[in-house]
């Protein structure tokens, strides 16, 4: 496992996400956390040398960082780290759900904390609520080693909160595919003029650069056989110099034993790597038309109870694949259809992407 200095201790490159960890039913994205499974494959990621783990409060309900809290409760506390968030539009009550937070997780401090999900829309609401104030005086106190915020924010809401004080990292969602198309270059720049370090979510964009066309995989492989497709979504963040801890939401143990081989050294792409990556990059882009990462934040809210990111999945093959790719609506697990869309935007609301799912029921709807 490759290790990086941070301050005065050393961070695993790799760190586990606990957002997406296996549930009871693989086909019911409403199912619960296989406890038993999701334990193991955390403890063998803290036996393969990871000591980064992620969740928040919000993630499945709050089982996430309960079920994180027994799984890292058997190792000696100061041999990892715990990352967790506060996300203000879910709970404003800071100082409950802190305190909430550290039972969970069966721990008197958090080593990592973040203001959750920042947006051009809530970020005036952290900015006035005191919850920036409490945090900085719960590190005083020592119940929180270091503080700092995720953002999906654009980029002039980043450089004006990434300036409101002096910030111990910051996270972004980051790819490769995201750095050609979004403003993620931006953004790094801006955490990289202050000198904040980079924690990155989405490197393989919720799983989606796991798999490309046909022609764009052939490419990657001619130039390096022994790496998977992932691994090249992995490698080219771990090239850049301020991203201290690269996430991956590992559902599986063959994901997690994928992400300790890319991890196992310090290799990363080069230039001539690069340059083949971001031409796979513009073979594969036609696929994204919808740049849904699974995250799920919008189906809480469904008053319809929607699966809405399968059928997100399925809009991105019809677009590709045309008619077809229809048939796949009939696997699709989910209580309501797109015909029963109205249209609330509830979705929209939590939607880190801003994807006007609505629209796009709509659309789906009337092709189904």
């Amino acid at each position: 496992m490759e290790y990086k200095d941070f301050k005065d201790i050393k961070l695993s490159r790799l760190g586990m996400g606990n957002m997406r960890l296996p549930s009871t039913d693989a086909k019911n994205p409403n199912a619960p956390i296989d406890h038993p499974e999701a334990i193991k494959i955390i403890r063998r990621a803290y036996d393969e040398g990871i000591n980064y783990f992620d969740t928040a409060y919000i993630y499945n309900d709050g089982d996430s960082e309960k079920c994180l809290g027994e799984a890292m409760n058997v190792f000696p506390r100061d041999s990892y780290y715990i990352a967790t968030k506060f996300y203000i539009d879910a709970t404003p009550d800071y100082e409950a759900v802190f305190e909430e937070q550290l039972k969970r997780l069966q721990t008197d401090r958090i080593d990592f904390y973040l203001l959750h999900c920042l947006t051009d829309a809530n970020a005036d609401k952290y900015l006035n609520s005191g919850a920036i104030d409490y945090f900085l005086e719960q590190q005083k106190k020592g119940r929180i080693s270091y503080f700092g915020f995720s953002s999906h924010a654009g980029v002039e809401t980043l450089r004006r909160f990434a300036s409101h004080h002096s910030w111990d990292f910051a996270q972004i969602q980051l790819n490769y595919y995201d750095w050609n198309y979004a403003s993620t270059k931006e953004e790094y720049q801006i955490l990289e003029e202050r000198n904040i370090p980079i924690m990155v979510m989405e490197p393989v964009r919720g799983g989606r650069l796991a798999e490309l066309t046909p022609q764009a995989e052939k490419l990657l492989k001619e130039a390096h056989p022994d790496w998977s497709i992932a691994a090249w979504a992995l490698k080219f963040v771990k090239s850049l110099p301020q991203v201290q801890v690269i996430l991956s939401g590992m559902s599986t143990m063959g994901q997690l034993e994928d992400n300790l081989a890319t991890f196992s050294d310090n290799e990363s792409v080069n230039e001539k790597d690069t340059e083949i990556l971001m031409k796979a990059c513009d073979m594969f882009k036609n696929q994204i038309q919808v740049p849904c990462t699974s995250c799920r934040y919008c189906c809480s809210g469904c008053p319809m109870e929607i699966n809405i990111p399968d059928y997100l999945k399925l809009y991105n093959s019809y677009k590709v694949d045309g008619q077809w790719a229809l048939s796949g609506a009939s696997e699709i697990e989910s209580k309501g259809k797109p015909a029963d869309c109205i249209g609330c935007g509830a979705c929209t609301g939590h939607c880190p992407q801003n994807i006007n799912t609505p629209e796009i029921m709509t659309e789906l709807a009337g092709l189904l």
